[in-house]
């Protein structure tokens, strides 16, 4: 059986964590790793009565800090393969085969669910625009459900990718601009079961996101597409 284990960074989820998991063992055997990152709600007690192992962290991180954090421990494991999803409910547990198998057949090194649909209109004109200025081909660019072989999860594990704050553009961009092999596998969504978004919770969030993003996106430009056909 391929050696995959299931990555979940959370902060304050204890209202949506124990049905992700819950959906999870439904669907597939894989070990779970919940990534609490510094949550002040029950979290962790929810994360673990559901079955998983709790890598606790004593300060907040924020998504990437804590996934980051994640891969780290699936590469000390001995993991082959992780997939990385959000704790909130939106990144069903019934695509985590769709998902996983493109990386384990080795015919990429990353895989992408993406749903492209679910953004509003203001936020896809955003993403149009971070493409475009980033040389990112996907159309779904802020997913944070994906595969990962152990190439990947190395790269992304040194110390320059912990420089990133977000997973989306500046992560995309590190594994194009060392040739690796991007998939993205269509997948629908869900509302998310609790809480709100870190980046679009207000305004000065999102105008922080977007200039921090179209900095980088700018100056980590792919030249060269690596993304392979869906």
């Amino acid at each position: 059986m391929p050696n995959i284990v299931i990555l979940i960074p959370a902060h304050n989820e204890a209202a949506s964590i124990g049905k992700v998991l819950r959906d999870i063992r439904r669907q597939v055997d894989h070990p779970v790793v919940v990534i609490d990152d510094a949550s002040e709600d029950d979290t962790i007690a929810v994360a673990r009565d559901a079955g998983a192992q709790v890598l606790p962290l004593a300060a907040h991180l924020g998504a990437w800090g804590a996934m980051q954090t994640g891969i780290r421990h699936a590469l000390r494991q001995g993991y082959d393969y992780a997939v990385t999803m959000d704790a909130d409910g939106q990144h069903q547990a019934r695509y985590l085969s769709r998902l996983i198998e493109p990386v384990v057949l080795e015919t990429a090194d990353v895989t992408i669910g993406a749903y492209p649909s679910r953004g509003s209109q203001p936020r896809k004109l955003a993403w149009s625009v971070l493409r475009r200025l980033s040389g990112l081909k996907m159309e779904d660019i802020t997913s944070g459900f994906r595969g990962y072989n152990r190439r990947a999860m190395a790269l992304l594990a040194q110390r320059g990718a912990t420089l990133l704050e977000y997973q989306d553009i500046g992560v995309l961009a590190l594994l194009c601009r060392h040739n690796l092999r991007l998939l993205e596998v269509p997948v629908n969504m869900g509302p998310r079961h609790d809480g709100h978004s870190r980046v679009y919770r207000s305004w000065a969030m999102v105008a922080y996101y977007m200039a921090y993003s179209l900095i980088l996106g700018a100056s980590k430009r792919c030249r060269l597409t690596t993304v392979a056909p869906s």
